[in-house]
């Protein structure tokens, strides 16, 4: 399983243009990579996600997604780089891995089909109103 690296542009922030975002994929087929990555920025496609791309000058570029895999991703930034740990550790007790982005305050977590979401949801509302993070809904699979 030989690993391409595939790039997402996606506009998060209409007024800056649009950015780019990385990913580790495994091909599958002419133009198809199954994601292998949990994504930080770019919205809308979670692992293990199936997508098709684009080859310009010599970067695949995401155009689309060919299927679902069924796992969801959130984003939690922290107002205390103190609680990342701890809170990967508990979302880890629940299934779902997690990733600590470049700002050691972000990270990305994925929440794979066999892991209910309205668990995973109620614990980030309970953080979120104990002002401990934010958090946003990135790609939530149709079958949650």
């Amino acid at each position: 399983m030989k690993h391409k690296r595939i790039l997402f542009e996606h506009n998060n922030n209409p007024e800056d243009g649009f950015d780019v975002e990385s990913a580790w994929a495994v091909p599958l087929g002419k133009n198809h990579y199954k994601l292998d990555n949990i994504l930080f920025y770019a919205p809308e496609y979670s692992l293990g996600d199936i997508v098709s791309v684009d080859n310009k000058n010599g970067e695949l570029f995401v155009t689309g997604l060919v299927s679902e895999s069924g796992h969801s991703t959130v984003r939690i930034i922290f107002n205390n780089e103190n609680d990342v740990d701890t809170t990967r550790v508990y979302l880890k007790s629940l299934g779902c891995d997690s990733e600590i982005s470049d700002v050691p305050i972000l990270i990305s977590v994925d929440i794979p089909p066999n892991v209910t979401f309205s668990v995973v949801k109620k614990y980030l509302e309970e953080g979120e109103k104990l002002s401990k993070w934010s958090y946003e809904e990135s790609c939530i699979a149709h079958n949650d």
